[in-house]
């Protein structure tokens, strides 16, 4: 049976679904040596090239895995960065088949939860706006916030790329009388820095966030900035049924390599601290 072209590279954890749609208007992807065009359908006999380069093989679907990753501020969403800054993907966990994928992007003074996957697929149905995915962030906001202004982010503004709001909104406790607030936020679109640029659209000014829930998925607390760890069979098929996608019957990991004790978390605090002193010796000098 044929299925797109972009839906098969997506399963096969090339790249996420939209990605691969690029990828073949850019003419990078052909199918039994002709370039490939937006609308093909391949079957499993055909072959398949990226960039020039022959897939081993009828691409196969790879057990799904996710990834959950406490950004730090300073890192970049991007696999490589020309002026050598840090990104997300540097400290990730090798993979034989396929690559990781981000799950949406946070902006370079944005930390928090961040997710990756091997399935292009999830990865595609959890950023698209149909499905509704919740977004949650811890957010400081620096001026003063009346009811008025809380209304209108509930209710609607009108950004330049259309209308935008928050589902929710929660102060946090604090003092009173400080010009600096903490609020709980939460919206069900990905918009390019929509948490920041609604607040803005107030008269207000962002001084920290950090997105805190994905989905379901909660930002676990003793998670160290720079680290990660694997989602347990349970966790990933509870994200994958809330996209409509099958339950998976198997995870490469086992539950007890998935739990924060004392021991993986000390290792895991070592091992960010050494890539930070890494990154330092290998910054480039500026000139």
């Amino acid at each position: 049976m044929s299925e797109k072209l972009q839906k098969v590279l997506a399963n096969a954890g090339i790249g996420s679904r939209r990605e691969m749609e690029r990828w073949i208007e850019q003419g990078r992807i052909s199918v039994n040596g002709k370039i490939a065009t937006l609308g093909d359908r391949v079957e499993p006999q055909d072959k398949l090239r990226v960039d020039g380069n022959l897939l081993s093989g009828p691409p196969q679907k790879n057990m799904c895995r996710v990834i959950m990753y406490n950004k730090p501020e300073g890192e970049l969403c991007s696999r490589k960065d020309p002026q050598g800054r840090p990104t997300v993907f540097d400290r990730l966990p090798k993979i034989l088949n396929g690559r990781w994928i981000a799950v949406g992007r946070l902006d370079i003074n944005t930390s928090g939860l961040l997710l990756f996957t091997n399935d292009g697929e999830l990865a595609n149905r959890l950023m698209h706006p149909k499905h509704e995915i919740e977004r949650e962030y811890a957010v400081r906001v620096f001026g003063e916030v009346d009811r008025e202004i809380l209304n209108r982010l509930t209710k609607g503004v009108e950004l330049e790329d259309g209308m935008a709001k928050f589902t929710e909104i929660r102060k946090r406790p604090g003092d009173e009388e400080s010009l600096n607030s903490w609020y709980n936020v939460s919206l069900s679109e990905g918009k390019n820095r929509e948490v920041r640029r609604l607040w803005e659209s107030q008269g207000l000014k962002v001084s920290r966030l950090i997105r805190v829930r994905y989905g379901t998925l909660e930002l676990q607390n003793r998670l160290p900035q720079g680290g990660w760890i694997e989602l347990p069979l349970q966790d990933l098929n509870v994200l994958r049924t809330s996209v409509k996608l099958d339950a998976e019957a198997e995870s490469m990991i086992e539950d007890k390599k998935t739990k924060l004790d004392h021991v993986r978390l000390s290792r895991m605090r070592r091992s960010v601290q050494k890539h930070r002193v890494n990154q330092g010796r290998a910054k480039p000098r500026q000139k």
